[in-house]
């Protein structure tokens, strides 16, 4: 019997990145391949999951609606790193695998982390003299995919790159030439740039709080490429009110962006919307990767990136 794999994009993939999905399943019968782009209403979601086998999303939500509503259902690959648009929950209720595609992004948030770095050192390029960021240290908080490809670049421009991530040993962040610090606290007091590149996760969310972002040096600048909610945003408001040295620089904008751009508008920088993911490379790699994922999976039972485990 085919199987129907629904790409489910309220922001569609590159043409490109549609054609490439569709070669991954080129020539095989049991397999096709349905758009949903630009979708107005959760009803056309429900009505196009309903018997879709797999389904693919990418800042798509895939509630416990939606995963209700899908009748054969039996994966979802989230087109990217984070999977918090995913329920968990409901998925593991109705044994439904859920994935994400983990490093296919990587590289383009690492340029946009540096990017929006070099921007916020060089005053936003407003003719006010700034800082570079050769001889500065950099913290990576959690060094996964994203972190490393970073931590590459970062040394490039002849930073000094130190990492906290209670997953991942001395040893190999060393062998990539970073510093292990093993707790969090060395990180933020140790670098005048932190990075973050954490999940989202009831553990997380909020963690990043005044005390823990105050250690950091004068000039501190906090990056964030991850997720908006695991700020404490009053602790942020705080950061900015004590000390003038402080930047925030993020393509998650906290809900109190607009006070802040208005009060604090030389410290901070919000993207107009997230855009780590968004180049032609990263569109077509999550999404290729997603396919390739979803046939693994029904042809060898392969759930190496599952996250509802």
């Amino acid at each position: 019997m085919t199987k129907k794999i629904l790409v489910a994009t309220d922001k569609p993939f590159a043409p490109e990145a549609v054609a490439l999905m569709k070669n991954v399943i080129q020539g095989k019968s049991d397999y096709k391949m349905e758009l949903l782009e630009k979708y107005t209403d959760v009803a056309q979601f429900k009505a196009a999951v309903k018997d879709a086998d797999a389904l693919i999303i990418r800042s798509d939500i895939a509630s416990k609606e939606i995963i209700d509503a899908a009748e054969k259902l039996q994966i979802i690959v989230r087109a990217g790193a984070g999977y918090d648009n995913i329920d968990l929950a409901a998925a593991t209720a109705r044994n439904v695998v859920a994935m994400n595609t983990p490093g296919q992004n990587s590289n383009a948030v690492a340029e946009l982390a540096i990017g929006m770095m070099i921007y916020i050192a060089r005053c936003k390029f407003s003719g006010k003299s700034g800082s570079e960021l050769r001889g500065k240290k950099l913290g990576l908080h959690a060094f996964g995919a994203v972190g490393r490809a970073l931590a590459k670049i970062a040394r490039g421009f002849g930073m000094e790159v130190y990492a906290f991530d209670p997953f991942v040993t001395k040893e190999a962040m060393e062998k990539e030439n970073v510093h292990f610090c093993d707790k969090i606290e060395t990180l933020y007091s140790t670098c005048e740039y932190v990075s973050l590149h954490i999940p989202a996760t009831e553990t997380t969310k909020k963690s990043i709080n005044f005390d823990l972002v105050n250690r950091m040096p004068k000039g501190a600048v906090l990056i964030n490429t991850a997720r908006k909610e695991v700020i404490c945003e009053d602790s942020l408001k705080k950061l900015f009110a004590e000390r003038k040295d402080f930047r925030y620089i993020a393509d998650v904008a906290p809900s109190c962006a607009a006070e802040l751009e208005k009060d604090y508008a030389d410290r901070t920088y919000f993207t107009p919307k997230k855009l780590g993911a968004q180049t032609e490379e990263a569109n077509v790699n999550a999404g290729v990767a997603a396919v390739k994922q979803i046939v693994a999976f029904f042809e060898k039972g392969d759930k190496t990136f599952q996250v509802n485990k």
